[in-house]
């Protein structure tokens, strides 16, 4: 099939797209320029590249053109962040492709109802921030167009997404570099709560594999969501562990409050924290194992040790002592 991939430079894309060549698909990658990807791999030569800039094009109206240009059976989403841009997609490609697949986010979750979290909404309070609230009324859109007999539409929903040149969510729920040198170095890691807190991580590669898995169960995926993430989920307090082991470290961490964690650190890693922690998810990937064969490789602490690694290796992180994993 000819599937055209939108963002498929990006960090998914990275691996979704070698991913889709090897199965035997015509890959075009359509992305605002012609940066280069987060990991090499030789099946990109074999892709057609385009540079479109989409904000533009959906505020002219003409995104949807663009993509219809490329003549897809099966257009992948990945950039997608408001009800109005996935609507006018939707109505572009209505008719004249077979599916269309969105990169939604766990964050379409608010506070965690009842664990593990599953599709349905009963799980979950609704998100409060922008960002959460537009994914779930893409997803919901997406959804209601399949229903009524218009596009077939399937979303797929990533954890916190980790990899090869990607700074990871860290213990504390936020990009601080200053928590993994803390532990590190033996240091006293200040947590906001108690430390039970969970959070759910994914490797880019396993959620390429959930769109690539989509894309093959196309009749079975039809009009679904489904939550694409690690197989377990990590805690604060796990986390911390085992991100100081890789170290040759124990773990030391103190409860200070939430309001003693704001006074102390820099309130974009506090507000990040917040958000990750007040939420505190951990979801079941059922729906995704039983209709799609969703098989993720990598449990969370491998693909968080990934990303680490990578940023060590290339001077973008500097904990202050050695890797001993």
């Amino acid at each position: 099939m000819k599937i055209v991939v939108i963002g498929g430079s990006g960090h998914i894309g990275t691996f979704l797209v070698p991913r889709l060549v090897r199965a035997g698909h015509e890959v075009v990658s359509i992305s605002r320029g012609q940066s280069s990807t987060y990991a090499d791999a030789p099946e990109w030569d074999a892709v057609e590249r385009v540079a479109a800039d989409r904000e533009q094009q959906d505020r002219d109206g003409t995104f949807g053109a663009t993509v219809l240009a490329q003549s897809p059976e099966v257009v992948i989403d990945l950039v997608c962040f408001t009800p109005e841009s996935a609507s006018a997609l939707v109505d572009a490609l209505r008719g004249e492709v077979a599916h269309l697949l969105h990169c939604g986010s766990i964050w379409r979750h608010g506070r965690s109802r009842k664990l593990p979290i599953a599709e349905h909404p009963d799980t979950t309070e609704d998100p409060t921030d922008e960002y959460g609230l537009g994914k779930k009324a893409i997803a919901r859109l997406l959804k209601e167009e399949t229903r009524s007999g218009g596009l077939v539409t399937t979303s797929l929903h990533p954890g916190h997404i980790v990899g090869p040149g990607w700074n990871p969510i860290g213990p504390l729920g936020n990009l601080d570099p200053t928590v993994w040198r803390t532990l590190a170095t033996g240091g006293t890691l200040a947590m906001p709560g108690s430390g039970t807190e969970m959070m759910h991580h994914v490797h880019a590669d396993d959620v390429a594999h959930g769109f690539e898995q989509a894309v093959s169960h196309r009749d079975a995926a039809a009009g679904e969501d489904f939550t694409v993430v690690a197989p377990t989920a990590l805690s604060v307090r796990g986390f911390a562990d085992i991100a100081a082991s890789w170290f040759g470290r124990e773990a030391t961490l103190e409860s200070i409050g939430w309001d003693a964690f704001r006074a102390s650190t820099e309130p974009e890693h506090a507000d990040a924290s917040w958000g990750h922690l007040d939420r505190s998810q951990c979801f079941t990937i059922e729906k995704a194992q039983r209709l799609l064969d969703y098989t993720p490789r990598y449990e969370p602490e491998a693909a968080v040790l990934e990303s680490i690694r990578w940023l060590i290796d290339h001077d973008e992180l500097d904990p202050g002592a050695p890797l001993v994993e």
